[in-house]
């Protein structure tokens, strides 16, 4: 990771140090995770601190890893330019993670089309109503367990 890359980690975990961050990176890409109940707080420090700045959300994807759900938050700061990742997990038996649309409205469709594929509800988001999938669809798409081979269109 690059002197800056560092910086910015660093910079992270002692803005989030009352919420036991968690230390990674990818390529040159910091990254630091916290526990799901943390997140809303989480985003609005890594917004709201000067030396972050991350104003902008370039994405929130939902990966699963078939024992529990991953929510990634791809941050920007644009003065200086750079990115920061912040990662929660969700487990299955409790699918529910903070919304995030205070903090960054782009999260608005973000958090719906994790909601649709996946399963994962948002506390606090303002209207969760179907953005991807047709009123009704029986299951979730996204998840690896959707039967795929069984399914019919109607």
């Amino acid at each position: 990771m690059t002197s800056s890359g560092r910086e910015l980690l660093e910079v992270s975990l002692d803005v989030l140090k009352d919420l036991a961050p968690q230390a990674g990176a990818l390529d040159d890409i910091p990254q630091v995770s916290v526990e799901k109940v943390h997140t809303l707080e989480a985003c609005r420090l890594i917004k709201d601190d000067p030396r972050i700045s991350a104003k902008m959300l370039l994405c929130l994807a939902c990966v699963d890893y078939s024992e529990y759900f991953q929510m990634v938050y791809v941050l920007q700061s644009l003065e200086p330019e750079r990115t920061l990742v912040l990662r929660t997990d969700v487990p299955y038996s409790d699918a529910t993670v903070p919304s995030v649309t205070s903090v960054w409205r782009a999260a608005d469709w973000y958090e719906r089309e994790a909601h649709d594929l996946f399963g994962v509800d948002f506390d606090g988001h303002p209207d969760m109503a179907p953005l991807l999938l047709y009123e009704g669809f029986e299951g979730f798409p996204g998840r690896k367990e959707f039967p795929f081979n069984e399914y019919q269109e109607f």
